[in-house]
């Protein structure tokens, strides 16, 4: 499933959501030049391992600082498929909480959410995971959206966002209440996320606790930087 858009307006542009769709967009830009993508990942990206130790790779073991990479990784994409969901999940859903939070805070807020996801995803891996799991670079803006995305669950679960269904050869389009749409997003990421535990073969690299952790952050924590109620969704019929 591919959400498209929503039907909650906001009272003023969404500058923050913009710039950090900007930033990140940049940022893979660099990523992509000269030495390459692997290069600056691997420089760039956050290893858990790092916190503690040790480290199995010689890029892991001469590395930057912790709060460096923490904060660079969050900006740092795998490919053109994983930043392109990452964006439009941001753009969707971002918009909103950064109308109830308000801009300097939704700014200050969205980057905590980062930390968070990457403190339960550090460690789960360092406790369930092993010394070479420990050293692979993390990399991904996921946490923080997930943060996003656990706020707009909460503030805004009669929300509608109409989603893409991909079937087979061709999409179905429909509305899909937020509840559900985010409901089902978290669910598979604590099943997936349970299963890469048991079973850490088939988890295919995606950091799932960073999911929960960013979510889990999001519920917890909105109400106490909220500003003002998000708009109320509007009617179906005045899809923009």
């Amino acid at each position: 499933m591919f959400p498209i858009k929503d039907n909650v307006p906001t009272r003023s542009f969404p500058v923050v959501t913009v710039a950090l769709i900007a930033a990140n967009v940049l940022v893979y830009l660099w990523e992509v030049s000269s030495p390459g993508l692997e290069q600056h990942v691997e420089s760039w990206g956050y290893y858990p391992c790092a916190v503690e130790g040790p480290c199995t790779t010689a890029f892991a073991q001469h590395h930057h600082e912790v709060v460096e990479t923490v904060f660079s990784s969050m900006f740092m994409h795998g490919g053109l498929v994983h930043i392109g969901g990452n964006m439009l999940f941001l753009w969707i859903f971002g918009n909103n909480v950064e109308d109830a939070l308000g801009r300097v805070r939704f700014l200050i807020w969205y980057l905590l959410a980062g930390i968070a996801a990457t403190a339960l995803q550090t460690f789960i891996t360092l406790h369930f995971g092993t010394a070479a799991d420990a050293s692979i670079p993390n990399v991904g803006a996921s946490g923080a959206i997930a943060g996003v995305l656990g706020a707009y669950f909460l503030l805004l679960p009669r929300a509608s966002v109409l989603t893409a269904i991909f079937l087979g050869f061709f999409f179905l389009f429909r509305e899909v209440p937020a509840i559900f749409f985010l409901g089902i997003w978290i669910a598979l990421q604590a099943l997936d996320g349970t299963i890469s535990i048991t079973t850490p073969a088939t988890g295919g690299g995606v950091a799932f606790f960073a999911h929960i952790g960013g979510f889990a952050f999001g519920i917890l924590t909105v109400r106490l930087f909220m500003t003002r109620p998000p708009l109320s969704p509007t009617p179906r019929y005045t899809w923009r």
